[in-house]
């Protein structure tokens, strides 16, 4: 469901725009749609008709995103499990220091090699109601001052939804621009649209090698786009919202942690406005993959950092608990369909 289907519910009932607009941001802060204000109760502002009708439409909203399970970690942060009207689930985290991550999709179409949510495909699209649902939910728990689409999904596959969510977020929702932030692995698109938003959000890019051949073996259904060419457009965006790229960078031991390969981002990151995120590998028992060595992670930084590359260790939210994105949303269908079954003979 999208946002304009909301408020044509809302409308139905004889909300007028201003009642649409007051009713919307109560929504955003994770409050009742008829939540009143310091000085004026929601029966002296509403219409009868509003009121009447509007438990059905508080009905609709509540259903968009329901809590199933939440999952905090030693860290701070917090997964949350989180089940849509049509029973599918997807991830959101709240975050330390007033952060969330959302989901734009249930599931994903690029297929990073290392990513959970990306070995189930892509299921559907969220619409833009149920992207900023999340944000509402997470509200209920705590205060939301970031929001970042770098949860379950390729935000640049679902763009009129994520773009109608980051409008409503950044204006009703009270999120600053800059603490909105956009992440994709390249879609040409995002740099033809983005520009051009009254809201334009931060951007991150999954950038995970320089190797352009790499890249496309770590990411099989991204844009081919080499990793240079990434850099200069995102470099452009940067410069336009005065605003650094954050470039991300999931750390795999014997893959791209090669020396050739921080000597690849010095060449491409040097002079840019850009700041590196390393994202050291969150580990599973029966991965291929692996995190380097703590000795290791510290040594790329120091060098990335000596050689002119701000760079920051950005470790998973929840590692604790297996966080890694799409892992809760698997175990609980894992659950969901039980025990598979052996044929007999």
């Amino acid at each position: 469901m999208r946002i304009p289907h909301i408020h044509q519910q809302l409308a139905d009932i004889g909300a007028k725009p201003v009642h649409i607009g007051r009713m919307t941001r109560a929504w955003l802060q994770g409050q009742p749609l008829d939540a009143g204000i310091r000085h004026q109760k929601s029966e002296d502002f509403l219409p009868l008709s509003v009121r009447n009708g509007l438990p059905a439409v508080s009905t609709v909203v509540e259903g968009l995103a329901r809590l199933s399970s939440e999952h905090p970690a030693a860290d701070g942060s917090a997964r949350l499990l989180v089940a849509l009207a049509d029973g599918q689930m997807v991830e959101s985290v709240l975050l330390p220091r007033g952060g969330l991550c959302v989901s734009s999709q249930i599931g994903c179409a690029v297929g990073c090699v290392f990513c959970m949510t990306g070995k189930s495909g892509l299921l559907r699209q969220l619409g833009s109601a149920e992207i900023v649902a999340q944000v509402a939910l997470a509200r209920r728990f705590r205060p939301v001052k970031k929001v970042v689409f770098m949860g379950m999904g390729e935000p640049a596959h679902n763009l009129d939804n994520v773009l109608e969510a980051i409008n409503l977020l950044g204006s009703e929702g009270g999120i600053a621009h800059k603490n909105l932030v956009f992440s994709s692995v390249g879609d040409p698109r995002i740099f033809e649209q983005l520009p051009q938003q009254k809201i334009k959000p931060a951007l991150a890019l999954s950038l995970h090698s320089t190797d352009a051949t790499l890249r496309e073996a770590l990411l099989p259904r991204a844009p081919k786009i080499d990793p240079a060419e990434l850099v200069e457009l995102g470099e452009a965006y940067a410069r336009l919202v005065d605003y650094p790229i954050q470039y991300q960078w999931t750390l795999l031991e014997g893959i791209n942690d090669s020396q050739a390969e921080m000597d690849g981002i010095i060449r491409l990151l040097r002079g840019k406005f850009a700041i590196m995120n390393v994202i050291p590998y969150n580990s599973l028992d029966d991965d291929a993959y692996k995190r380097p060595s703590t000795d290791r992670i510290h040594q790329i930084m120091r060098y990335l950092h000596e050689n002119g590359v701000l760079t920051k260790v950005r470790n998973s939210a929840g590692q604790d608990i297996d966080g890694g994105c799409g892992q809760l949303r698997a175990r609980a269908e894992r659950a969901r369909k039980g025990p598979r079954k052996i044929a007999s003979a």
